[in-house]
Parts: C-alpha cells; sequence; structure tokens
C-alpha cells in the first residue's frame, strides 16, 4: 500500500515549502560550517595562514568534482523518488534509491584512485605555486582517502529530504558539522597538524554523516527503504538517474572548470594574493547562497511531487513563491556585502594585504547579485520537473559560454588586470539569470496551464 505520509497535494504550498525549506536551509548553514570552520581556522594558523589558506583554496576543483557526482546521483534520483511516490509507484522509487546509491559508492572508490595518482598535476594545473602547492597536498590527499563517506554524506541525504523528513536530514548535517567543529581546533592546533588536521576533521565528519543516514534509510521511520534487493541496476533507470542529476553534476562540474579558470587566471596578473582573495570570495558566497539554496532545494520535492500527482495548480504556486522568496533575499545579501565587504574578509584572514585587495573584488564580483536568483530559481523547476536538458544547458551556458571567455578576456582590455577577472561574474549573473528564468517562464508555465486544463476537463 502507498504510504500517504508527507503527502504534498494537500495542504497550503507555501506551508509545504517551508516546512522542507527551513530545516534545509539549516541543513545548508551546518554544510557551509564543514569548510567554512576549516578556512576560519586554518586563517588563524600562527605560521603561513595565508599559504595554507591559498593551498586550501586551490583544493576547491577537487572538492567540487566530488560534490559534482554526489549531485549526479543525489539529485538525479530523489526527484524521481519524488514524482513516482506522487503518482502511488513507492516500489520503483525504492529502486531509483538503490541504484543511486550503488552509483555512488562505485563512482566513489574511482574517484579516490584517480584523484590521489593525478593531484600533483592537477593542482598546478589549478593555479598551485611552489610555496601553495604543499599545503594543498596534504589537504587534498586525506579529503581524497575519505572521499567514499563525503560521497554517501551529500548524496544519500537528498533521499532523506525528497520524503518529506527535512528535519532528519538537517540532523544529518548537523551531526557531522558539530564534530568538525569540535575536532578542528584539536587536530589543526593542539595536534599542530595544520591542514592535514582540517582535512581530517572533515572526513571524520563525514563518515558520522553517511552512518546517521544510512542507519535512518534502513531503519522503520523511512517511508522509502534501502534495500539490498534494490542494488541490482537497471540501465534504463540508471539512465533516469543521470539525466536528471545532470543538471547538478553540470553545475558542480562547471563551478570546478570556472574555479581553476579563475585561479590561473588571477595566478598570472596578481599572484598568491589574489588566489587567497578568491578563496575568501567563494568562502562568502558558499554562506551567502545558503538560504536561497534552502528554498529552491525545499521547493524541489512539492514541486516534483505535485507533478506526479497532476496537481499543476500547486507547481506554478510553488514556482512563484520560491522565485519571489529568491529574489528578494539575493537583493539583500547584494546591499548588505557591497556595504561591508571587509567584514567578510575579516571572518577568514586579518592580512592588510588580503584586506586591500579583497575589498574592491568583493564589491565587483557581487555586484548585481539578485539575478543570480533567477539561475537558481529557474534551474531548480527544470529539475523537479524532471526537465534535465533545458538545466543542463543553462549550467553550461552560464558558466562555460559567458564566464569562462570573460574571465580570459576581461583582464587584457584597458588595463583591468584583476579587476576584469572578478568582473565576469556579474555579467554572466545578468545575461545567464535571465535566460534561465525567461525560458522557464515561457515553456514551463505554459505547459503547466495546458496539462491543468486537460487534467480538469475544461
Amino acid at each position: 500500500m502507498n504510504d500517504k505520509r508527507n503527502d504534498f497535494s494537500k495542504g497550503s504550498v507555501i506551508k509545504n515549502i517551508l516546512s522542507l525549506a527551513l530545516p534545509m536551509t539549516m541543513a545548508q548553514l551546518i554544510n557551509v560550517l564543514y569548510n567554512i570552520v576549516d578556512r576560519i581556522y586554518i586563517g588563524r594558523i600562527p605560521e603561513n595562514a595565508t599559504l595554507s589558506l591559498t593551498g586550501l583554496g586551490l583544493c576547491l576543483p577537487i572538492i567540487s568534482i566530488v560534490i559534482a557526482f554526489a549531485n549526479l546521483y543525489g539529485m538525479g534520483g530523489a526527484p524521481l523518488c519524488s514524482i513516482e511516490r506522487g503518482k502511488g509507484n513507492d516500489s520503483e522509487a525504492e529502486k531509483i534509491m538503490g541504484n543511486s546509491f550503488v552509483l555512488m559508492i562505485a563512482t566513489g572508490i574511482v574517484l579516490t584512485v584517480i584523484g590521489l595518482a593525478l593531484k600533483r598535476p592537477m593542482l598546478y594545473l589549478f593555479g598551485a605555486s611552489d610555496s601553495t602547492y604543499p599545503f594543498a597536498d596534504r589537504y587534498v590527499t586525506i579529503y581524497l582517502t575519505g572521499n567514499l563517506f563525503v560521497m554517501v554524506g551529500l548524496g544519500m541525504n537528498s533521499f532523506i529530504n525528497s520524503q518529506g523528513f527535512g528535519r532528519t536530514g538537517m540532523m544529518t548535517v548537523l551531526l557531522g558539522a558539530v564534530a568538525n567543529i569540535i575536532l578542528d581546533p584539536i587536530f589543526i592546533f593542539a595536534l599542530h597538524m595544520g591542514v592535514q588536521g582540517a582535512a581530517l576533521a572533515t572526513v571524520i565528519s563525514q563518515f558520522l554523516s553517511a552512518a546517521w543516514i544510512l542507519k535512518f534509510l534502513t531503519g522503520d521511520r523511512a517511508i522509502l527503504r534501502l534495500k539490498r534487493s534494490c542494488f541490482r541496476l537497471e540501465a534504463g533507470r540508471v539512465a533516469k538517474i543521470v539525466a536528471l542529476g545532470m543538471s547538478g553534476f553540470t553545475m558542480s562540474v562547471t563551478n570546478s572548470v570556472t574555479q581553476v579558470v579563475y585561479n590561473a587566471t588571477l595566478q598570472k596578473f596578481g599572484g598568491d594574493l589574489y588566489v587567497g582573495v578568491m578563496t575568501i570570495v567563494n568562502s562568502v558566497r558558499e554562506v551567502i547562497t545558503m538560504p536561497v539554496n534552502g528554498i529552491t532545494q525545499g521547493a524541489q520535492p512539492v514541486m516534483g511531487y505535485n507533478y506526479g500527482a497532476k496537481e499543476y495548480k500547486r507547481v506554478k504556486d510553488s514556482i512563484v513563491f520560491m522565485s519571489a522568496v529568491s529574489v528578494v533575499y539575493t537583493a539583500l545579501v547584494w546591499l548588505l556585502v557591497h556595504g561591508f565587504p571587509d567584514f567578510f574578509i575579516r571572518i577568514f584572514n586579518q592580512d592588510p594585504e588580503i584586506l586591500r585587495a579583497g575589498v574592491p573584488a568583493m564589491q565587483i564580483y557581487y555586484f548585481g547579485y539578485f539575478f543570480m536568483s533567477l539561475q537558481f530559481a529557474g534551474q531548480s523547476a527544470f529539475v523537479a520537473l524532471g526537465k534535465s536538458k533545458n538545466a543542463v544547458f543553462f549550467s553550461i551556458f552560464r558558466k562555460i559560454i559567458i564566464v569562462m571567455p570573460l574571465v580570459l578576456i576581461l583582464p587584457n582590455l584597458f588595463g583591468l588586470g584583476t579587476a576584469g577577472i572578478f568582473m565576469a561574474e556579474p555579467v554572466s549573473n545578468l545575461i545567464g539569470g535571465a535566460a534561465c528564468f525567461g525560458t522557464m517562464l515561457f515553456t514551463v508555465w505554459p505547459e503547466l496551464s495546458e496539462k491543468k486544463r486537460t487534467s480538469t476537463g475544461a
């Protein structure tokens, strides 16, 4: 019998979204602490703080690749589970979850082997210098060794949230984050492990999160359970998971590629100092995008469930609420970052040189940041409704087609230098965000209206 707990086709759409979005936003905040706390502590190491922070920043493209594969199977499988559950097909939903789990484990092992074998050339490609490479190497070696826990911790939590257990999903991340906050100062300072201590704390924390997830998904509280009988891969099912997850995967991979281009170009025009500034800029971005990620990801299960249940008006109401909240929030954040950039920089590093270079960089990079919310909202709607091709296209369009060429071209124009590199982001937010959201409105909206008329016999 189909389990009707967390039936998103009933009650207030806004209440349904917020019931997931609020704990998911808290989970986002807590999840950000994994990396942010590392950087805050590393930025305060008595010796080589800036080099250590820059070295960790050079590892971000590799971390983004790991996240990309977690998203490929997590963000690919979870919306499909929501749609199938909305149709009342819990058996297929469990098979989707089981196949996603196996794919995560297999891919995690492969990434560990390849990453450890190619770490040196990759880090130099990503903008490392002889001064920063040792710090990056120490961090990434331990991180890749525990990569399997990271994959499960990030990817499988989506299947808890997609069933409507937002608070449990939040607790998953809270468990790991608290462990990370406690272990970081012990390993980094008390045991004098530096960046290696930060990496070890992260891996142990992700192990605890992964264990918590597996305990829940194999227990009686879960609506959809992780079962060995669902582990057998089926080509058609895997293809659907990968196709829908390609959006989240592409976003993370393009983030990784873009970070490489940013770091390499900043190394050329500004040296290690500006690579360090970029690490801080990315760290601030992780913090300020957390609430909008929470609201868009919280809306996805609601949209997907109602789409599967043929409640198309509720899907439209979900899109409107998600988009409005995202735009208002990012507009307020833009004003805050523009007015007080030094406050955000000092969280991570108080070096006067970093502040001198970082303040104008922050103001340029985040100019007109509210346009980015249109990208988030458009992507989330496409993913929730299973329209993977649209979501993938706009991931590639903004990062690869717009950002990367601008990062390479602008610093050479009119003597812009590093300012031109940071200028690429607001330009891409405007063009990419407007294109993604506009396309969603002109394609998804009419389709939902037509389906509503058909389903009601109007």
